[in-house]
């Protein structure tokens, strides 16, 4: 092969490797993505519905139960699902498996009707959409 063939194939796959790593350095959001609403980007699940933390959880630990949960479900993991960049997984008191940003809890809300609603953030002061 000449030295042309040579350096051209390697110039290109530099390039290939170049971006696939920044393509593996980009925000990795496992099961969520980004999305656009009014208040800018903010995480949702694979329904598209807006995620959200609540003030009153502690790192690794939900607070939300009973009524609470009911008005805010929350992000639910399968045992089969596995933690990426800041995505852990918790589990709750209840046994169940929930997906948490960096370690807070994550959760829906109830009453936002469509993809991209945002309606419950700042909800009572304590509750808050995940932004990147």
């Amino acid at each position: 092969m000449s030295q042309i063939k040579i350096l051209c194939l390697c110039s290109a796959m530099v390039l290939g490797l170049s971006g696939m790593a920044a393509s593996a350095s980009a925000d990795d959001y496992g099961p969520f993505k980004e999305s656009e609403t009014s208040l800018g980007k903010v995480l949702v699940d694979a329904k598209g519905m807006t995620l959200y933390t609540f003030d009153k959880d502690k790192a690794g630990t939900s607070n939300c139960y009973d009524k609470c949960a009911e008005n805010w479900p929350p992000a639910t993991a399968s045992a089969s699902d596995k933690p990426t960049g800041e995505l852990t997984i918790i589990k709750r008191k209840d046994g169940t498996l929930q997906w948490a940003d960096d370690g807070k809890p994550l959760y829906t809300f109830k009453y936002d009707a469509k993809p991209g609603d945002v309606t419950g953030d700042n909800k009572n002061n304590v509750w808050h959409v995940v932004k990147d």
